[in-house]
């Protein structure tokens, strides 16, 4: 097969072809490393491993050959450079982890190559997780492989996975993996025109995951399709007794789930995501997947999740509170950079600091040191959770009516880089959809729904009850099966 063939190929496809021996796992690698390399414009991948990568496929071909196929085996991927990887340098995009080879691999990933999958090389993210747009790493922006029509300007991929979400649409990987903490794999996932799925909190082990805000992290698949993420979730997930987040609980057979009959149920319609200002672009497609869903057999109906307007301030008082503890351990002393110069012990960890972080990842390390002094612990960071706790609530009680929730995943299509650099609050509203999954720990997922006028991606996002991921793919599947959306024009961008 050509090169262009096989990296056109989705998960499911590169699996069944090389078990078929179509093609070798050698031929899919470099057909991948050449795209990667080619692709190099986008800045979607930080480290690039194709030594590592032949060399997996080689043991895929063996495996292949004698008959020991895994689920995974011979299957490229791009792995967010959040995760820990043995070997192989890992930066959470800032210049304060520069120079760091971690010693051991975190489960997720460990998992991933366990099952035959092969690594390509890491991808760019939002500093330290920090973002919605992947413009604030240390190592320069990436581009998203979509652009609007008539109009060059490079666009954001999203954040903060927007490196592996960029790397997916325009088929330099076969699929990767995001972290999630308030809607960092569907909001990328969305403006890129490709599947984002949050599994329920828990799910996924965030061991070997570098942290940002502990009680929301939840690694995931980014994908072409939803069965692909059925795929990789499947052999993502499982209880870790290293992380005290992890759940023992069975993980199933996702894929399967795609065939799960749908009628019957019944999707919730929450009328508080109907946003003033929302786009009528974005609200006329949240109409167009309703229909779709009750072609599919569901019933719709709307719910009330009346606290949802406090998930977005909720958010950026618990996750910069987190980080700001988090990050306290990148002093300079141990690993990573450190500032040069003279002076006492206090002014080498303030200079490193002051250096190694990006203005981003400062101005929520302010904000979170701040709702947890003394004199704004209670009024701010104790009031938040308490109100995370009424969210949840509301989804629990919604979740008693309805089997599935569908809204808009982002407030808008993708936007030019630097459009909104000086608007930290717009920026943050990207978030709006996705905030309330996060903080309530329930799955979401995001599928390509169609384009705005621009020619751009939109996306339609589905929640589910915690740990039934199974539901929220099989509606998933029917809403990508009616949208007939066409991600070709983003492999060109590359």
């Amino acid at each position: 097969m050509a090169a262009a063939a096989l990296t056109g190929l989705t998960i499911a496809e590169a699996r069944d072809g090389l078990l078929a021996k179509d093609f070798s796992a050698r031929e899919l690698a470099e057909a991948h490393i050449g795209a990667m390399e080619a692709g190099r414009g986008l800045n979607a991948f930080l480290t690039e491993t194709p030594e590592r990568a032949l060399a997996g496929a080689q043991e895929a071909d063996r495996r292949i050959a004698a008959g020991e196929a895994r689920g995974l085996e011979g299957v490229p991927l791009g792995i967010k450079d959040l995760f820990c990887t043995e070997g192989v340098a890992t930066t959470a995009a800032s210049r304060i982890l520069q120079g760091f080879t971690p010693p051991y691999e975190s489960t997720v990933t460990r998992n991933l190559w366990d099952a035959g999958a092969v690594m390509l090389g890491k991808t760019n993210l939002d500093e330290f997780a920090m973002g919605s747009s992947n413009t604030t790493s240390h190592f320069g922006p990436v581009e998203n492989p979509w652009r609007r029509k008539g109009d060059n300007r490079p666009l954001v991929p999203g954040g903060s996975s927007g490196g592996s979400a960029a790397a997916v649409a325009a088929h330099l990987c076969a699929g990767a993996t995001g972290t999630d903490t308030g809607g960092s794999i569907r909001q990328p996932a969305a403006f890129c025109g490709v599947v984002g799925l949050k599994p329920t909190y828990g799910r996924c082990s965030r061991y070997g995951i570098v942290a940002f805000a502990s009680s929301l992290d939840q690694a995931g698949p980014i994908t072409k399709t939803v069965r692909d993420a059925a795929i990789l979730l499947r052999h993502m997930a499982g209880f870790d007794a290293r992380d005290s987040t992890s759940v023992e609980r069975e993980v199933p057979d996702f894929e399967a789930a795609l065939s799960r009959p749908l009628k019957g149920l019944r999707v919730g319609i929450p009328k508080e995501y109907r946003v003033d200002g929302m786009d009528p672009e974005i609200d006329a497609l949240w109409q167009k997947g309703i229909g779709w869903l009750e072609e599919a057999g569901l019933e719709a109906v709307e719910i009330g999740l009346p606290h949802t307007q406090y998930a977005l301030p909720v958010y950026y008082i618990l996750a910069p509170a987190e980080a700001s503890s988090n990050l306290a351990r990148y002093d300079g002393v141990r690993y990573g950079h450190r500032a040069e110069g003279g002076g006492d012990l206090l002014e080498m960890y303030e200079a490193t600091r002051g250096e190694g972080f990006g203005a981003e990842v400062r101005r929520r390390i302010m904000i979170g040191t701040y709702v947890l002094s003394a004199g704004y612990y209670d009024a701010y960071y104790l009031k938040a959770q308490k109100v995370r706790t009424l969210i949840a609530r509301d989804f629990a009680a919604a979740f008693e009516a309805v089997d599935v929730i569908l809204t808009p995943t982002a407030p808008g299509a993708a936007f030019a880089i630097g459009e909104k650099e000086d608007d930290p609050i717009s920026m943050y509203l990207n978030d709006v959809f996705t905030v309330p999954a996060s903080l309530a720990g329930l799955p979401g997922i995001s599928v390509p729904a169609g384009t705005d006028g621009d020619g751009l991606p939109l996306g339609l996002q589905l929640m589910a009850p915690s740990f039934d991921e199974e539901t929220m793919i099989a509606a998933a599947a029917a809403i990508e099966a009616r949208a007939g959306f066409d991600g070709a024009a983003a492999a060109g961008g590359a």
